[in-house]
């Protein structure tokens, strides 16, 4: 039953994704145009989170939301799967996205991501990344949107984790602005590249604003990381607890 439901949602995704692309892609020229691609970006996630819910069982919560700033920031969110990469368009206001940019070479979904003003970097180009995330961070924090980063680079299996980039503790340290860190454990249900999406519960933690004042970026990313992977492990450990405790319950 789980592949079936999965098999009905990831066709459900490729199939609105392809269609809304369009309108968002073909909009980017007007002057209301990015405006209203973030607007159908979002409804986009509304009906992915409905169908994941109704379809696959798979639900989230977030708590911390008072943590968000009133004025935009950088968010530091752990990379598990796609999940979050469409959650965080629901949980804070329109982005710009530090992201790889293979992405733009999709058909459809490419433009339409081109067209939302993301930081597209050569992963593989070093210092030049850093210097791209720097100088289009500024531009996009300047024009009102977030930056959302994925410190680690790429999407990491549960209980792993690597060393955070330095772009987003340059950024910060740059402008003046706050990382805003964000932890969840999506990758328990919607694994790395994975076709099966189980059901339960996604649990997201927004931390408190962490600001880099002058402190080296090194300093600053030790502090956050030790946070998201504290939480991650919190939150593993309350989901083995109520997962054990069901199953006495049903014995």
């Amino acid at each position: 039953m789980i592949w079936l439901r999965s098999l009905v949602y990831n066709i459900f995704m490729v199939l609105t994704a392809g269609l809304l692309s369009i309108p968002v892609a073909l909009g980017a020229p007007f002057p209301s145009g990015k405006h209203f691609g973030h607007w159908i970006a979002r409804q986009w996630v509304r009906w992915q989170f409905f169908m994941l819910k109704h379809m696959c069982r798979l639900d989230y919560r977030v708590e911390g939301l008072e943590n968000i700033p009133t004025q935009n920031a950088i968010t530091y969110w752990k990379h598990q799967s796609t999940w979050e990469t469409m959650a965080q368009l629901l949980i804070f206001p329109a982005q710009s996205w530090v992201l790889k940019r293979e992405l733009l070479w999709l058909p459809l979904v490419g433009q339409a991501i081109f067209a939302l003003e993301p930081i597209a970097i050569n992963r593989k180009s070093g210092h030049a990344a850093v210097k791209q995330v720097l100088e289009l961070g500024v531009q996009r924090l300047n024009a009102g949107l977030w930056v959302a980063i994925f410190p680690e680079g790429t999407r990491m299996p549960p209980g792993t984790t690597r060393r955070y980039g330095l772009s987003g503790a340059l950024l910060a340290d740059k402008t003046g602005k706050p990382i805003v860190p964000v932890a969840h454990n999506a990758g328990d249900f919607w694994k790395r590249k994975a076709f099966l999406k189980y059901p339960g519960t996604v649990q997201v933690r927004i931390g408190k604003p962490v600001y880099a004042n002058g402190r080296k970026p090194e300093e600053v990313n030790a502090e956050i990381q030790e946070w998201i992977e504290m939480q991650i492990k919190k939150i593993s450990l309350n989901y083995a607890g109520n997962q054990l405790g069901s199953e006495r319950i049903g014995n």
